[in-house]
């Protein structure tokens, strides 16, 4: 790097902060996903167990309350 001259360097250091912001961006993507991931299997076993309720006979209010899961959407399953 000592033989690089000053255009070389700003070059390089410009390259190396490119790679590490894409990187950085990455990461983030991932951990969104990950996330997002999480919550529609949290949305997943909301809905199975608003199902087992409702064929069980509770009242779609006490399902709504019970899951937090919107009253028509508990009338369509």
């Amino acid at each position: 790097m000592s033989k690089m001259t000053k255009e070389e360097r700003e070059l390089y250091h410009s390259d190396v902060k490119a790679k590490s912001d894409w990187n950085a961006g990455i990461r983030y993507a991932e951990k969104k996903a990950k996330e997002e991931g999480k919550e529609e299997g949290k949305l997943e076993e909301k809905i199975e167990i608003a199902k087992s309720l409702k064929d069980e006979g509770l009242s779609i209010e006490l399902i709504s309350k019970t899951t937090g899961l919107p009253i028509e959407e508990i009338e369509k399953l």
